[in-house]
């Protein structure tokens, strides 16, 4: 399998920190001091109480396990087409919330629902000198 070409990722005021932290292999997660809610993809509110002033961002594990996958066999997007195949997954991290990712660096016979994985980083090329990375990941 090809590696993808991801667009590179923008930064708004919400993602900023998610964005960040990847820069620095880390997933940085929102949680909810009010009502104990950890989310994913990052909000200016908590997605449960709809609560702002409680939200605070923390170092995820970055493992988790497959939910469930597709091996993608034709996709004509801009930077996913020459990755075809690649398996598309959704990952149940440690922490609770569920992210859409690619599984990377094994055989499609190995990926199975309820496998452990593990977050790794794919830098992206940037001219404004910040330091961004997709998460993606592989089998632990």
């Amino acid at each position: 399998m090809n590696a993808i070409n991801h667009p590179a990722p923008y930064a708004s005021w919400e993602t900023r920190g998610y964005w960040e932290g990847t820069g620095r292999n880390e997933l940085v997660l929102q949680r909810c001091r009010k009502c104990t809610l950890v989310q994913h993809r990052p909000r200016g509110l908590c997605a449960h109480c709809l609560e702002s002033e409680h939200l605070e961002h923390f170092v995820g594990t970055g493992e988790g396990e497959i939910y469930t996958f597709t091996i993608t066999e034709q996709n004509q997007a801009r930077g996913f087409a020459q990755a075809c195949p690649y398996i598309m997954a959704y990952v149940t991290l440690d922490e609770g919330p569920r992210i859409l990712t690619v599984i990377v660096d094994c055989d499609p016979d190995d990926v199975g629902i309820g496998a452990r994985v593990t977050a790794k980083y794919v830098k992206q090329e940037r001219d404004d000198g910040e330091v961004f990375a997709v998460p993606v990941f592989e089998l632990s």
